[in-house]
């Protein structure tokens, strides 16, 4: 794919939380947070602070715990490369109410811009087709976003798995608070609990 036919990450996001209704909504390290955060803060997002790797296992605990509510992954491709050993978990558990998105731009944004695997040799769909996620692919255009991101609200046929190569722009970081204990008892609020 041509460098000037890649997606705006920001759009990209924008897109698949249009209409959200009940989605959880979970951002990865750096990035991706500070793009599900541009798109407006919302009690059931659910952003990492220095949990690299753990965006896609958070996602499958909320997905196993609330099997009635889409939850979407948002992360980068640094960070997917780091928890791949999660695909084999969620592959294995096959939650049909969790999606995951990859923003790739090749590289590890949040360490100063080195390349990444992805850029490479690294097959992210090739790797979550292989753990069992049957639903996975690579988007290259906002018309397979806008379908990808209705399919997000269907809870009965994940797990899905989206590869989505994007610019590789620096944007302005818009920051989420960074309280943890207040965002996770906000989202459990949001979803009917007593906070911790």
């Amino acid at each position: 794919m041509s460098k000037a036919n890649l997606l705006d990450r920001r759009q990209v996001v924008s897109t698949l939380l249009a209409g959200r209704k009940d989605v959880v909504a979970i951002g990865g390290l750096g990035a991706s947070t500070n793009d599900i955060t541009a798109v407006g803060d919302h009690p059931r997002n659910f952003y990492l602070w220095g949990g690299m790797g753990g965006a896609a296992m958070i996602g499958l605990g909320l997905a196993l715990a609330q099997p009635r509510l889409p939850v979407l992954v948002i992360t980068g491709d640094g960070e997917m490369l780091m928890g791949m050993g999660s695909l084999a978990t969620i592959g294995l558990q096959k939650p049909p109410n969790l999606s995951i998105v990859v923003l790739d731009n090749e590289c590890y944004g949040e360490t100063g811009g080195q390349i990444s695997h992805t850029s490479a040799t690294a097959d992210l769909v090739g790797v979550a087709k292989a753990c069992g996620i049957a639903n996975a692919c690579a988007i290259s255009t906002m018309a397979e976003v806008e379908t990808f991101a209705k399919a997000v609200h269907e809870v009965s046929v994940g797990p899905r798995f989206a590869n989505v190569k994007i610019a590789n722009a620096n944007l302005d970081r818009i920051l989420p608070s960074r309280d943890g204990t207040y965002i996770v008892n906000r989202i459990r609020g949001d979803l009917g609990f007593q906070p911790i």
